[in-house]
C-alpha cells in the first residue's frame, strides 16, 4: 500500500473517536469523497463496536489499486459469526455489504481479522 496508517488503540468505546480522526485525516490526504469517507467510517464503527474490552484493537488503512483497504482486529472466536452467515437480518454482515465493496475474514496467529475494501469514487455493494 502506498499511503498506509497503522493505529493501535484501546478497544474501549472512549477511544473510537481517535480512529475517526486518523481515518478522516487519511481520507483528506487521499481526496476521498464525503460519501466514501462516511461509508468507511460506518464500517469501522460497526467493527470497532464489537470490542469493548481492556485489550487493544489495530486498524490499518491504506490505498491500493484504486481502493481503500482497511484491516481491523484482532477478534476472538465467535465475535464475527454474523459475517460468516447469510442471514438477511440487519446485522454486521448487512452493514458491511451496504457500505463497503467487499470484505473478507482472515485468520492470523489464532485471531480473526476483517479486511474491508472500498473502491474510490465507486458505489458500495
Amino acid at each position: 500500500m502506498s499511503d498506509e496508517v497503522t493505529l493501535t488503540v484501546p478497544a474501549q468505546e472512549d477511544f473510537r473517536q481517535i480512529t475517526h480522526l486518523v481515518v478522516g485525516g487519511l481520507g483528506a490526504r487521499l481526496d476521498l469523497t464525503y460519501e466514501d469517507l462516511d461509508d468507511l467510517q460506518t464500517a469501522l464503527d460497526a467493527l470497532l463496536g464489537l470490542r469493548d474490552d481492556d485489550g487493544d484493537i489495530e486498524v490499518v488503512v491504506g490505498q491500493e489499486d484504486g481502493a481503500i483497504r482497511a484491516s481491523v482486529g484482532p477478534y476472538v472466536e465467535g465475535q464475527l459469526d454474523d459475517l460468516e452467515s447469510d442471514s438477511p437480518a440487519l446485522g454486521l454482515r448487512r452493514v458491511l455489504e451496504t457500505v463497503s465493496d467487499g470484505f473478507e475474514i482472515e485468520r492470523r496467529d489464532g485471531s480473526t481479522w476483517v479486511i474491508l475494501t472500498k473502491n474510490l469514487g465507486g458505489a458500495a455493494g
